[in-house]
């Protein structure tokens, strides 16, 4: 069933007249094609055809029930009780997510829009005046005729257009389709806030790990500048060492700098997604959770493809939900072509005196029926059929580009998240490796063996190797991340209820 048809909604029977009700003889001749003519075309606008989601070509499924599970809440598979309360604030708190639930309820006043328009309407009118006619008329007042009266009335008006054709049954579903896609968005835009607020905090955290690997390294040249000054000072080494010693210092000194921005811009970030004051992103507070050791350490996410992707990404069942909605647009637009059929009503009081306006002698009453065939706005209605074919045909590509999008991130999320854990474990061997080789120049150039410059290149190559580590332990999270959004992870579709009222 497609999101926002529901079988309940209520559809009105259309059914032609008999012609043996009208006497027999109707259905022979001239008459009887005329009206069987009229019969099918009566049945031909009552019917609200039901949209049909396009086919493609997809890959079949690979993963199981639980790895689906796991999905609605992905965030908890890195065991960091900071990243959950971040997320869980952020839910709470976003502004987008709040934004999203007013266009949820605007779309929720539209469908109520779209349902009074299938009932009556029924008013109650009431009207007081007083009026004086001139006396100087042709012919001249007869004498005793008064020249000022009262007029009151009190009536119950009822009007309802006849729904032959489908129009509001049209318009109702294309409203509920529409209020179904808001709320679909809405999950698509908690996705999308959980994945970011998870991205930014890893940053934040990688961050952390390449500032305090910086600050030590730092430590570590300012005393080697310092000894480097005593060796020059006593004759031992030329001014060259003591300069590139103090160069090098002076790098990790703009690096740290460079560090502490990121993580500044990083913390406001996350204040900002998690729907903190003004105030509180100005100066933003960031708890900590897993140590920088920690920041290293990557979890395992199950890989492989829902055998419903289509269902499990809000954004597609969305743009669904939207392209059932364009359909009955243009069913609804085309209903303007026939007749408006109209009954009217009024029941009520007249009197030219307040208190005898109850009286059984002032009720009236009338009832109408009208007819209202366009025809000099036919071209108006053909430009808007037009449109409301243009605008499903936009909604078409924009599904097909979605699909296409969708199944691009889940092979690029997969590939990434393959060989993550393999570049981490590259850089981690890479990083001990030139930690050893580190010790080596050290020994070497205390014993005389060697240059400072040999110390200076191993100690800047320990310090790439470390940060390339740390990245590498960013990116394998963020591509866990990339894959759980990419998979439509942090909803259940299946405990998720749509409106259909």
């Amino acid at each position: 069933m497609k999101p926002g048809l529901s079988p309940s909604t209520p559809h009105p029977p259309c059914r032609a007249p008999s012609p043996r009700s009208r006497g027999e003889g109707w259905g022979e001749g001239l008459p009887g094609r005329i009206l069987a003519t009229l019969c099918a075309a009566i049945l031909a606008g009552c019917a609200v055809t039901q949209p049909v989601t396009p086919k493609y070509d997809l890959p079949p499924g690979t993963a199981t029930a639980a790895q689906n599970e796991l999905l609605e809440r992905w965030w908890t598979a890195f065991s960091d009780p900071v990243l959950n309360a971040l997320v869980e604030e952020a839910f709470a708190h976003n502004l987008d997510l709040k934004a999203a639930l007013a266009r949820i309820e605007a779309a929720r006043a539209q469908v109520l829009l779209a349902q009074s328009y299938l009932y009556p309407s029924i008013d109650l009118a009431g009207n007081a005046n007083r009026s004086r006619i001139s006396a100087n008329t042709s012919p001249p007042l007869q004498a005793g005729t008064a020249q000022t009266s009262n007029n009151f009335n009190l009536a119950l008006q009822v009007s309802y257009e006849l729904d032959v054709w489908g129009k509001y049954r049209a318009g109702l579903l294309a409203s509920n389709n529409e209020l179904v896609a808001s709320q679909y968005f809405r999950e698509t835009v908690r996705i999308t806030v959980a994945a970011d607020v998870a991205n930014a905090y890893f940053r934040l955290r990688a961050a952390d790990a390449e500032l305090a690997v910086l600050k030590d390294t730092l430590r570590l040249r300012t005393e080697t500048v310092r000894l480097q000054r005593d060796r020059f000072e006593g004759g031992i080494i030329g001014e060259y060492d003591l300069r590139t010693a103090e160069a090098e210092r002076s790098a990790v000194v703009a690096d740290v700098a460079r560090a502490e921005r990121a993580i500044a811009q990083l913390e406001s970030a996350i204040a900002t997604l998690t729907g903190r004051s003004p105030r509180q992103v100005f100066t933003p507070e960031v708890a900590r959770g897993n140590s920088i050791e920690d920041a290293t350490q990557v979890p395992l996410l199950p890989s492989g493809l829902p055998s419903g992707l289509l269902e499990r990404r809000p954004d597609i069942r969305r743009v669904e939900a939207l392209l059932a909605a364009s359909d009955l647009r243009i069913q609804e637009a085309r209903a303007n072509y026939f007749p408006q059929l109209t009954l009217t009503g009024a029941y009520g009081f007249e009197s030219a005196a307040l208190s005898s306006l109850f009286s059984p002698g002032a009720v009236i009453w009338n009832l109408g029926f009208g007819l209202l065939q366009p025809l000099l706005a036919l071209k108006a209605i053909e430009a808007q059929v037009e449109l409301a074919q243009a605008r499903r045909n936009d909604t078409e590509v924009q599904y097909a580009q979605i699909v296409q999008n969708a199944f691009r991130e889940v092979h690029d999320a997969l590939a990434a998240n393959r060989t993550a854990r393999d570049v981490l474990a590259a850089e981690t061997d890479r990083r001990n490796e030139i930690a050893k080789a580190y010790e080596v120049a050290q020994l070497r150039y205390d014993a005389g063996r060697t240059s400072f410059l040999e110390v200076i290149d191993a100690q800047r190559q320990l310090l790439a190797a470390e940060t390339l580590r740390i990245d590498a332990a960013r990116d394998a999270k963020l591509s866990i991340v990339d894959f759980a959004k990419s998979l439509g992870g942090g909803w259940n579709p299946e405990k998720f209820e749509v409106s259909r009222r």
